[in-house]
């Protein structure tokens, strides 16, 4: 029997996962650092508004929704990415930092995956060039508004945290810091990474991208199961130490900042800055804090990751 255009889809980004969970080679050197904004604010010749942008990269035709603070700047950018089979509509309303993260100065983009894809194309895989796609996402806010080129981030749920943890290197050092929702194990480590803050969050008992790795998609059936045998995840904690090596962060410390909840904190991380896991006991393949998803499994509102995330970003020094 032939597999339908959306399984073929996921037969794609199933076997990139596999790829980029066994690629670590070393990237190329970091770029210089940009020059920040002068403090008493910039202008564009033609400002970007806030809502429904279209951006062509590499021919192709890509949306993103933008949010913006109040206030002259110069801002941090937030890139705010989607997981498999989503959308950035459901991103946005999932994670909140589209409403969240201006109010507190960011400019938020939330970009959409290319048309007729299910998800991001990882760095080194095969497919748009999603890597392009984002870094060129980056240069048209930081042409289009004031910002600040020092302080830019990626944030992500599932598969979009595999595609954020993944620009780390992809993006030669740009990225000033990282979140990772319930998708951190999906791609491995890199070398000579760039000092870099990284907060994750997992939970136990997530069945789509499982805590302790192994095969993904625990409740699929038929073709899909059949494809979600072929990819073996590495652990979320393995993971986290990997980037501990890979960061050069030493001396973790575990505490329980709330209810099933632990916390495994590398403090002394090259550049003041920091790599954070929270696991949550018990918890779904979910946005800590966010609203019930009851097909992903318990959602936890003993922390609120969005704040988190925010809060973590806010601390981390400028690139």
């Amino acid at each position: 029997m032939a597999r339908s255009s959306a399984t073929r889809r996921l037969l794609t980004l199933i076997v990139a996962v596999l790829t980029a969970a066994r690629c670590g080679a070393a990237p190329p050197p970091p770029s210089p650092p940009a020059q920040a904004a002068p403090a008493g604010g910039c202008a564009a010749a033609h400002p970007l508004e806030p809502g429904r942008h279209e951006l062509t990269v590499g021919g192709l035709q890509r949306r993103f929704l933008l949010a913006l603070p109040d206030g002259p700047g110069p801002h941090p950018i937030l890139l705010d990415l989607h997981g498999l089979g989503s959308s950035a509509a459901q991103q946005s309303a999932y994670s909140r930092l589209g409403e969240i993260g201006p109010r507190r100065g960011y400019i938020v983009a939330t970009p959409q995956a290319a048309k007729d894809r299910m998800g991001w194309t990882l760095p080194h895989t095969a497919g748009p060039d999603d890597t392009a796609f984002l870094g060129a996402l980056l240069d048209h806010l930081e042409h289009g508004l004031c910002t600040d080129p020092r302080r830019e981030f990626a944030a992500g749920m599932s598969y979009g945290a595999g595609m954020a943890a993944g620009l780390i290197c992809a993006l030669r050092g740009r990225l000033a810091g990282v979140a990772a929702v319930a998708g951190l194990n999906i791609t491995a480590p890199c070398a000579q990474a760039a000092p870099t803050t990284i907060i994750a969050f997992h939970g136990t008992a997530d069945r789509i991208v499982p805590y302790r790795g192994g095969h993904p998609l625990r409740d699929a059936t038929g073709d899909l199961r059949r494809l979600a045998d072929l990819v073996v995840l590495k652990p979320v904690e393995q993971a986290a130490v990997g980037w501990a090596g890979a960061l050069g962060c030493t001396g973790p410390a575990t505490t329980g900042p709330a209810p099933k909840v632990r916390l495994r904190d590398w403090k002394s991380c090259p550049g003041g800055t920091t790599l954070r896991l929270y696991t949550v006991n018990g918890g779904g393949h979910t946005w800590p804090g966010s609203i019930e998803v009851a097909r992903l499994g318990p959602t936890t509102h003993d922390l609120d990751a969005t704040g988190l995330i925010l809060d973590a970003f806010d601390r981390t020094p400028s690139r």
